[in-house]
């Protein structure tokens, strides 16, 4: 019996990485999973695997920027499976980091499209299919960039995740009516593609992890796990709440 037996999920940026884990241990655990990504032919090879180990995975083209493409997304989940259970707002993007005054207004944008607008797409396409289930579970994938260590951070990625955080908290308490909650996650450094991509130089990475108690960056197994349980009826009474996944670097 998994933890999501007769659940119906919606992930964003599932082609790859921590989202591409999320859907498949969500179709392990019993979900009817839809993820979405701009990474097509990944997104297929991902929803490939998931049938070939016996679970329900479909993968849609999904721009998160995209209004039109959150609406269709959201129809296809409903339309297939008749209803929205869980949403997990995946997808973001991160760029190398430069002073607040060289960072041009396009990338500033651009972050925020990604990070911020699309998780307010994403979650306002997926309250009303979350109202007539009867209620469901939202979870932001933010950072601990959102939160704090300052000093070291990307501006504009910060201050997007800084956004999500503090939405989850609206979201939560708006909709708490609703039977709907919703809560975010902030990992700190993670061992994906997109924090090699962010951090090329291993001297930077290194120095970054000394940032870190324990030493070493997250996995992807361990935010997953993470995701899972807030995703569940396991985390039934929580909902505006931050999960911290950092190796303690919040702690200093």
């Amino acid at each position: 019996m998994g933890k999501l037996d007769g659940k119906v999920a919606l992930i964003s940026g599932g082609a790859r990485g921590q989202g591409a884990a999320e859907a498949e241990t969500f179709a392990r655990e019993g979900a009817k999973v839809v993820f979405g990504d701009v990474r097509d032919a990944e997104g297929q090879k991902v929803e490939a695997t998931i049938r070939a180990h016996g679970g329900e995975g479909v993968y849609v083209h999904l721009d998160v920027t995209s209004e039109a493409d959150w609406k269709s997304a959201i129809q296809t989940v409903t339309g297939r499976y008749g209803k929205l259970d869980i949403l997990i707002n995946n997808a973001a993007i991160v760029i190398p980091r430069v002073a607040i005054e060289e960072r041009t207004v396009e990338e500033w944008d651009r972050v925020m499209a990604v990070n911020a607008r699309g998780v307010f797409l994403g979650t306002k396409h997926a309250i009303p299919a979350m109202r007539r289930a009867g209620g469901g579970s939202i979870v932001n994938i933010s950072s601990v960039a959102g939160i704090g260590q300052s000093l070291h951070q990307e501006p504009a990625y910060a201050a997007s995740k800084g956004a999500i955080r503090i939405f989850t908290k609206v979201t939560a308490s708006q909709h708490a009516k609703d039977r709907i909650r919703c809560n975010s996650v902030h990992p700190g450094p993670v061992d994906t593609d997109m924090l090699h991509s962010a951090m090329p130089d291993p001297e930077v990475l290194k120095k970054r992890l000394e940032r870190v108690p324990l030493g070493r960056m997250g996995t992807v197994a361990e935010i997953v796990t993470a995701v899972l349980y807030l995703a569940s009826d396991d985390s039934a009474y929580m909902t505006g709440s931050e999960l911290v996944i950092d190796g303690g670097a919040l702690a200093q």
